[in-house]
């Protein structure tokens, strides 16, 4: 599976990492390898704990690429992580 990082994605991502030193190679991880895949308005998000929050990527997925269109960490677990 191929990743394609946006702009604003990338921005974000070297954010988090001054913040939460959240890495490009974990994002990929979580992208790749989620622990829940929710959608919401038409948009896939892949989630994964981390911490005593979560780390929730927005993406498209295109022809077998899934493209990062944003990515953040919230402390908002319970508003977010759906049980199934």
């Amino acid at each position: 599976m191929q990743i394609f990082w946006t702009k604003h994605a990338e921005e974000r991502q070297q954010q988090w990492q001054q913040r939460l030193g959240i890495t490009r190679e974990e994002v990929e991880a979580v992208v790749k390898n989620p622990q829940q895949i929710v959608i919401e308005d038409d948009i896939f998000i892949a989630q994964a704990m981390r911490g005593k929050g979560l780390l929730r990527i927005p993406f498209a997925d295109v022809a077998g690429t899934r493209r990062i269109i944003t990515l953040y960490w919230t402390n908002q677990v319970n508003r977010y992580w759906q049980e199934n």
